[in-house]
């Protein structure tokens, strides 16, 4: 999981001008003011024109680029300065640079906004992961890996590398470890359907490391801390280590056939959520499962740009937020007109430590909410059908 550090400025202590030059020192801290932080940005996809809006909400200003393709998924690297754009049907992945780097106490902005030379053209690219400065993505329609490197970016005609591991096509998913091996899924065709029964560990040659030793009913959804990586699956949630060890958590009795078909992580704790159920709190250690929120009325259910809080949106318009570590309600409020679960195209959201993003499709505009103050709330004009969203930056407001 990501981590993006609240960085607090240093009051002026007199230093010399040649370390002055390098950090801004101010009496007034930026970020205690109540704007969002200066390195944030939020990119947001379209689902009918190649429009990506590039939102500035300190400011309210909205640049536009084009994509190669609409419909976009939308993600983030680990480093916060990379937005990537899936486009699963056109069998493509494109990267956007916000110039934003973190480094030491402040943020250093690395030329202006655009487009990075990185292409994926994968079969079928789907499922996103970033880890240090490496990019993963699982190919469902020939079972392989796309990776690179965010510093070979810009590099002129610069291409994801293949990493082949043996697999069938499928909808499968993957994860990195700290000892830079994959767990990744595999297809044994014992259920229909797209979904993998099975993980396995390889290395970045797609050489198996350790086989799969649980077969499931089928998996979705996944997250991982390094450590170990945790797939939603019918069967229960599936523990994989780096070491190759594996096995199940029983879901909880009253789930009868639902299971976690998302697993959110936040720092050290991981979170399933299904809409059938609601989420719940994944403790590896003591191979229990607790309820965060039980509701079968949630629409979107998401970990904040710095992994401390679980934001659940209800179809009522209900927002409510959780501390991912404490299982403890932080507040909750009514931010939005209901939604009709039928709905195709339903509200997006993202939140960072200071304010929640909600896209409205029908209205073309996104939805900028003050965390502390949820009354504070204003609708910036994007594309006309806005379709997903990213948080992309540093939640931090101390420049060079």
């Amino acid at each position: 999981m990501k981590k993006h550090l609240y960085y607090r400025s240093l009051l002026a202590l007199g230093i010399a001008a040649t370390i002055s030059a390098c950090h801004q020192h101010n009496d007034v801290n930026p970020d205690d003011d109540a704007l969002e932080h200066k390195f944030i940005r939020v990119m947001v996809s379209d689902e009918k024109t190649t429009d990506l809006s590039y939102v500035n909400p300190r400011t309210g200003g909205v640049t536009f680029e084009k994509a190669l393709f609409p419909k976009s998924a939308l993600y983030t690297t680990a480093s916060g300065r990379f937005g990537v754009l899936v486009h699963r049907e056109d069998n493509y992945v494109q990267a956007f640079d916000s110039g934003f780097e973190q480094h030491s106490d402040h943020v250093d902005v690395k030329g202006t906004p655009k487009w990075a030379a990185i292409a994926g053209q994968g079969k079928l690219p789907t499922h996103f992961k970033s880890k240090g400065n490496e990019v993963i993505i699982f190919n469902d329609g020939d079972g392989t890996l796309d990776i690179a490197q965010e510093s070979d970016f810009h590099s002129t005609d610069a291409k994801m590398k293949a990493i082949n591991a043996g697999n069938v096509a499928h909808h499968g998913a993957m994860t990195k470890f700290d000892n830079g091996t994959y767990a990744i899924t595999e297809k044994d065709g014992s259920v229909a359907g797209t979904l993998p029964e099975r993980v396995k560990i390889v290395d970045a040659s797609g050489k198996q490391i350790a086989a799969s030793t649980v077969q499931t009913k089928g998996i979705h959804g996944n997250a991982s801390d390094g450590k170990v990586a945790l797939f939603g699956s019918a069967s229960g949630v599936l523990v994989v280590e780096q070491t190759g060890t594996q096995r199940l958590i029983p879901h909880p009795a009253e789930f009868g056939a639902a299971w976690f078909g998302t697993i959110l992580e936040g720092g050290n704790t991981f979170v399933g959520y299904t809409a059938a159920m609601g989420a719940y709190m994944i403790d590896v250690a003591n191979n229990k499962i607790t309820p965060i929120v039980v509701n079968k009325d949630i629409m979107q259910c998401k970990v904040d740009y710095a992994g401390n809080v679980l934001v659940v949106l209800l179809h009522s318009g209900e927002v409510q937020l959780y501390n991912i570590k404490t299982n403890q309600l932080i507040k909750s409020g009514t931010i939005l007109p209901a939604t009709d679960k039928a709905e195709t195209q339903k509200p997006q959201i993202e939140a960072t430590s200071k304010y929640l993003y909600v896209t409205q499709p029908k209205s073309g505009e996104l939805v900028q909410i003050e965390v502390a103050n949820f009354a504070n709330s204003q609708k910036i004009k994007v594309s006309t059908t806005p379709y997903r969203l990213a948080i992309v930056g540093i939640e931090s407001s101390e420049e060079h």
